[in-house]
Formats: C-alpha cells, structure tokens, sequence
C-alpha cells in the first residue's frame, strides 16, 4: 500500500468512525451513508444564515449576503405557496446563471416542491421538451428563454415567470410576484428525506436528455460527502494548507460553469453556501473575464471543466495577471488531459488543485483527489468516497480483476433513484443498487480510480478496442493543437476507423501529414488516425464543455 492510501485511509478513519462528525453507518441495503448529514435540502441549506451578513454572492457588480440571499428565497417560496405551488410540485428553472437561480433553488425545494433544472443552451423546443417532460407546473426563466418559450408553454397550459423582466412591471415577472412577501417566510411543511427534491436532466451528449430523480436524502449525503472530503483533502496536505492560511486571502471561489449541471449546484453553490465561502458568478465562461475577477476579486479557487482549465492556464495574460490569491484548480466533468497537470505544475508549483469523478446520476459523487496526490499521481479520478462502492464490469457487468479496465459501476446512498418515465433505462442502468454509468476505466492495486473514456465512444477497429481519449491526450501535446476529438468511422473490412477533428491555436498551422506523424511516433499503429480534419471553428461542446462528438461523427458522415 502506497503512502498516500496509507494517509488517506487513516484520514477516513478519523473523520467517519464512531462519534466522528462524519460517521458512518450502514442501512439494511448495505449503503453506507453519515449519520448527521441533514435529513432535507430545507435543513441543510438553511445552514447559510450562521454566515449571516457576510458577503455570499458577487455577480457583475451586485453583491448579497447569506442573509439576502435567503431572505430573498423566503420571500419567493411564500409567494410560490400563495400561488399554487406546493410539495411535489415540478418548478423549472430555465435561464443562465443569475442570483435568482439560486433563490429559486432554495425556495423551491423548501416549500417541498421539485426543482427542475433546465439547461439553458438548448433551442426552445429542447427547452420545452425538458419542461414537459418533467410534467412541470410552472416555469422561472430569464427574459431571453421566456421570449423563446412563452407561446410554447401557454400552449400547454404551464405558468411562466420571467426573473428579470425586460420591463420591471411585467406582470409575468417574479418581481410583481414578490413584491407583496418581502420579509415573510413561506409556512412550514413537511418534507422526508425520501421525498424527490429534484429532477437534473443528464447532458444529452448522446441522444434526448433524461430526467435523473434525486431525493432529499441522496442531495443532503452528496453534500455531505463533499465538506469530508474536503477535510480529508486538507489533513492530508497539512504543509499546502499552512501556506494557503498564511496567505490570509479570504475563500473565494469562481463559478464558471452552469448552476443547471451537477458540478455547478451541487459542488459549488450548494457546497459553499454550508460552508460559508464566497462565490464569484459568472454569467458564462470567458476566459478574459474570468481573469478579471480572479485579479479583481482575489479569487482563490476554480473549479471547471478541462476545456476551461486549458484556457486559463493558456491564455496569453495568465502570467501577466495578479493569481497570487489563486491557490486551487478543480478539474472535473471529463478525464483530465495530463497537459493540465503539466500546466498546474508549471504555472502553480504550490497548488491545491484537484481532480474528481461523479455525474448527475450520482449527484457528483465517485472519487477524488487534492494536494499532493494529485501532483503525484497524474491521471486519476481519485479514490472511492468513503460512502461510494466502485466496481469494474465487463460486458455482461461481471466484476473484473484489480488493473483490468472495463466499465465502471458505481452504488452510493447519493444515487439518483430513478430516470423519470424511463422504465427501459431504468432496466437497463439499475441492478440490484449498483448504477451502469456507461463509462470506462479501471482501479489501481491501491484502488485510485482511473477513467478511459465513455463506453458509447469507444472505437472498435477491426476487433481492437481504442479509447478516443489516449489519442486525444497524445495530439493535445503538439504545440499547435488547442482542442482535439477522435471518433469512429465506418469501415467496409475493419468495421471502424479512427478519424480527429483537429482544432488549432491562433496563428499555428499543421498539416494533416504532420498530425498522423506525430500519432505514429506516440501511439500503436491500430490506433493511429486514418483521416485527420482540421477545423477552422471550435469544436461544438455542451453547457458543461463536453465535446459533442456525436454532432461531429454526423457532421463528417455527412461531408
């Protein structure tokens, strides 16, 4: 056993044994989960009022407290009530990241009725299909998504209300709605921790989004999870955590990724909401701007999708701007390329950064890693949370040895319970408590986590099994590639080939030639591409900065 499962393991120990603040214990099922977690998201966000009049929210020049933070959603959750909303009741929030997404969360799930996040990137039709889907009664939106859906929802009979109306005294505006609760809080109702809080749809970076049902208990456990393994992460970097404290910067983090995914949520908005740190919101990412405020504000934490990480650390003032506050980089959302752990390296010797594993299904939980480890193990998702069960199956789901990669299979007390009205996936993906994520990887002799790729994006050449991700890692380390995908094409004898859409920094060139060269000097000759592209444009990606490949394997299928 290395040291660093040595310290993790006595780190656990400590914080999960009996009468430890994160204990653990074990239902009838066999699920693992903690015993002082809070029973619903009412009681475990109304956690933020200990923080009180501190600073909570920045965002593009408006800054609120925990205090007006939620006092704005006591006042919304009342007039929500005085209009017809109530437990088990679907709301959609379907708008970019405003404060009112998050008012709207807490009131919503405090007054017991379901939160339906909608991602706010699909055309109004997709939106649509998103809000029926989840049967919801009514619709909280931004202006932009209401001029979009309006007729369509009117059509169906759902309610819509715009969060910042165009004109102040729309009477379809939340403010008209609220403006008579100001100061009021929304009467008490009872809400058990197996009732549903929320309904995530999954990215749909493979066909229609599905509605990913989670209770109260499995988003409070999540929650839960993440402040101890946050812990654990600090016990075991005692010299990393000294150098950030004596740097006296006030905890700070950028949200940049959408509040509508999981990472956005349930890590950050959630997370620090508990945990008393400030965030600094973003209505979308731009890398320029999200330099700004980490000079301007003292930022002192980012967590973000790869794709992200990759443009701060390239970005052509990184070293030009003040990130002396900057103390951590969280990648997650997809395997992080080994060039960001190369830049963090480089460019934050004496980092905190992290990396991590888990999906909306999940309600973010799978594994992770901070500190040291992360420097020292490069391309792990982490170890298994100490409340997550993780296997790895073959094609029958059958558990293969340690080292052996195959699919990867997750039971956890934060499990979603179902996908909503989907009883063939529901079949398909549920077995007995354990979850069939659809993604590939294996497990270490000391049980760290690492993932391949996703098993609908495997290239199968000519009986061969090729993770796209190995020859993506490989060409992202040219000088002249910014972004790379790698899919499979059909092939009359060998079934599929491989073929990359290559995408290139400003002013760099390269030749199909020099790319398939490069390839053949780093990768086995059945995985080398047969067909290179190279894209004037960026490749299409999702909110949450996945790539869409299916969108390009189309694309090229029909060139």
């Amino acid at each position: 056993m290395s040291q660093l499962k040595q310290e993790f393991d006595t780190a656990i120990a400590q914080l999960t044994g009996e009468g430890a603040p994160y204990e653990i214990a074990v239902d009838e099922t066999g699920l693992r989960y903690y015993k002082s977690a809070p029973a619903n998201l009412r009681e475990a966000l109304a956690v933020g009022r200990n923080h009180g009049d501190r600073e909570f929210l920045i965002y593009e020049g408006e800054r609120r407290t925990f205090n007006q933070l939620l006092d704005e959603a006591d006042a919304l959750g009342a007039a929500l009530q005085s209009s017809g909303i109530g437990p088990g009741d679907r709301v959609a929030l379907a708008m970019r990241n405003y404060p009112e997404w998050m008012s709207g969360l807490i009131a919503v799930v405090g007054i017991g009725a379901v939160v339906v996040p909608v991602n706010s990137w699909g055309k109004p039709a997709d939106i649509a299909y998103t809000v029926e889907d989840a049967g919801a009664k009514l619709v909280i939106c931004d202006q932009q998504r209401y001029d979009g859906i309006a007729q369509l929802m009117d059509a169906n009979g759902i309610r819509t209300l715009i969060a910042r109306p165009a004109n102040p005294q729309d009477v379809n505006g939340l403010p008209a709605l609220v403006s008579g609760f100001q100061g009021k809080a929304p009467q008490h109702v009872d809400i058990d921790a197996d009732d549903v809080a929320m309904i995530m749809y999954t990215s749909g970076t493979s066909g229609k989004p599905k509605g990913a049902v989670s209770t109260h208990r499995a988003i409070c456990q999540a929650v839960f999870n993440m402040e101890c393994a946050a812990i654990a992460a600090a016990m075991t970097n005692g010299e990393l955590i000294t150098a950030m404290l004596e740097r006296n910067f006030e905890p700070t983090s950028l949200l940049a990724v959408p509040l509508f995914h999981v990472s956005g949520c349930h890590a950050q908005f959630l997370a620090n909401l508990r945990g008393g740190r400030r965030i600094v919101m973003m209505y979308k990412w731009d890398v320029s701007q999200a330099l700004k405020y980490i000079e301007s504000e003292r930022v002192t934490a980012v967590a973000a999708a790869p794709a992200m990480i990759l443009d701060l650390l390239e970005a052509e003032n990184f070293d030009a701007t003040d990130t002396s506050s900057l103390f951590s980089m969280g990648v997650g959302g997809a395997a992080t390329p080994p060039k960001v752990g190369t830049l963090l390296r480089e460019k934050m010797p004496q980092n905190f950064s992290g990396t991590g594993y888990g999906m909306t299904e999940t309600n973010a939980q799978g594994a992770s890693l901070t500190g040291k480890a992360f420097q020292e193990k490069p391309g792990t998702a982490g170890f298994p949370h100490p409340i997550t069960d993780i296997r790895i199956g073959d094609e029958t789901g059958e558990s293969l040895p340690q080292g052996d990669t195959g699919e990867i299979w997750v039971r956890c007390v934060a499990n979603i319970r179902e996908y909503w009205n989907r009883p063939d996936s529901n079949a398909e993906d549920f077995h007995e408590g354990w979850l069939k994520t659809g993604d590939i990887g294996y497990l270490d002799d000391d049980g760290f986590l690492f993932l391949a790729d996703r098993a609908k994006d495997m290239i199968i050449r000519g009986g061969e099994n090729i993770y796209p991700i190995e020859i993506e890692n490989e060409l992202l380390d040219h000088e002249a590639v910014k972004e790379v995908a790698a899919v499979g094409l059909p092939h009359e004898r060998l079934g599929e080939e491989v073929a990359v859409v290559v995408h290139l920094h400003e002013g760099a060139a390269i030749t199909e030639e020099e790319v398939i060269n490069f390839a053949k000097e780093r990768l086995a000759s059945y995985k080398v591409p047969a067909r290179v592209y190279i894209s004037e444009q960026a490749l299409p990606r999702n909110a949450t900065n996945k790539v869409l490949k299916r969108e390009i394997k189309e694309a090229l299928l029909g060139a």
